[in-house]
């Protein structure tokens, strides 16, 4: 059960950064520079992806995330 929930986490996260990703284009496209949502929905998502990162780093630092290595 736990393996199921960070990976719904992870994919969740990935997901509002998507979401992010596409309203800022939405905006760029229809706002024509007269207003900051762009820059608003940008920033939310290199916030999102850093928090993103440092949870993964935090859960392989603490043991609840293994990476498993590439065998050759």
């Amino acid at each position: 059960m736990a393996r199921i929930m960070k990976t719904l986490v992870i994919v969740a996260f990935l997901l509002v950064i998507l979401y992010n990703l596409g309203a800022g284009l939405y905006y760029m496209l229809v706002d024509k520079g007269t207003t900051n949502r762009t820059v608003n929905a940008l920033t939310k998502r290199i916030a999102l992806s850093v928090v993103l990162i440092l949870l993964v780093l935090l859960g392989i630092a603490t043991g609840i995330i293994e990476p498993h290595g590439v065998q050759p």
